[in-house]
């Protein structure tokens, strides 16, 4: 029975995810918001809710390996996994004000957020109290306010030039706000059926949360980068991996230490070093301002080995 939960689940969040990226960017074109904020800040953010209920939920539960391992795994597998496989459907491009700012900036909140965690400033017990998740949630406002200033520069300028018409407003949002809903529940249900068959194969926690529970969690993001690289929308694409892994770590973590004190847990160094590697691996891919299909294989080439590592160390 849960193999086909995971099927018809799967089919739903496909079927959300398309429908969020034609709504958004219909958004977007319309209020002369570029695609890439867009995809940062709504489908990033709106793809990530899972994220968020299932590391506040870890929090609340006292299971600090599903609240750090789903936001790890989660951005981990957005980078090599998810942006990997969507530039190999269709290379994408980078814009020079990108790299400036939201790729440096990615890096950032992944050096931060590990050297919260093993307390680097103070030299305390592993953990991540209610004070670093205050500093991770001030970031994560002023990353918001920062990238609608930036925007909005551009803003008459993408207006001016945007041919294509736009849907109906309301069209736009129900197939928005539609598209997520679909995706939310949809990841829901694949969450449920993926633990509960890993369970039945005598798996970890840890290990759970930060592959299976990380890349279910993800297929919103998935579904959504996916499908904007099928329209060519490389740029949603892009914002939407970008703007959820920035969310995770900024939002997630500091809502979730709020809840409960992330102390401890079984992600290591390893894993909180192959997130950094993974951000700083993509700055690096977008050097000459473009993705392309071989880079795309070289990301998803390293998912899969750091896969082949985790299940190599796993423990039954």
């Amino acid at each position: 029975m849960e193999y086909i939960i995971l099927v018809a689940a799967l089919v739903a969040v496909v079927f959300g995810a398309d429908n969020l990226v034609v709504g958004s960017a219909s958004i977007a074109r319309r209020f002369g918001i570029s695609d890439f904020v867009i995809g940062a800040i709504i489908v990033g953010i709106g793809t990530s809710f899972p994220e968020l209920i299932v590391s506040s939920m870890g929090a609340f539960q006292g299971k600090v390996d599903v609240a750090i391992g789903n936001v790890v795994g989660s951005n981990i597998f957005n980078i090599l996994g998810i942006l990997g496989l969507t530039a190999l459907i269709y290379p994408v491009v980078v814009k020079r004000e990108n790299m400036r700012f939201e790729l440096p900036f990615c890096i950032g909140i992944s050096i931060l957020t590990t050297l919260l965690a093993f307390n680097f400033f103070n030299g305390n017990p592993i953990a991540i109290d209610h004070i670093d998740g205050t500093i991770l949630l001030v970031i994560f406002a002023l990353f918001i306010y920062i990238s609608f200033v930036r925007d909005r520069k551009n803003s008459a300028a993408a207006t001016a030039t945007t041919e294509e018409k736009p849907q109906n407003i309301w069209i736009s949002l129900l197939r928005t706000f539609g598209g997520l809903g679909v995706l939310i529940i949809g990841c829901d249900y694949f969450i449920d059926a993926a633990v509960a068959i890993a369970t039945q194969w005598g798996v970890n926690e840890a290990f759970i949360s930060i592959t299976l529970i990380a890349c279910g969690t993800s297929m919103p993001e998935l579904a959504a980068s996916v499908a904007a690289a099928t329209k060519r929308n490389t740029d949603l694409a892009l914002g939407n991996i970008v703007g959820s892994n920035i969310f995770n770590l900024s939002f997630i973590l500091g809502v979730s230490s709020q809840i409960n004190l992330l102390a401890g847990g079984g992600i290591t160094v390893a894993d909180y070093s192959v997130m950094i590697a993974s951000a700083v691996l993509l700055l690096i891919c977008a050097l000459n301002k473009k993705i392309s299909r071989f880079e795309g294989a070289i990301l998803f080439a390293a998912f899969v080995t750091y896969n082949v590592y985790l299940i190599s160390t796993q423990t039954l």
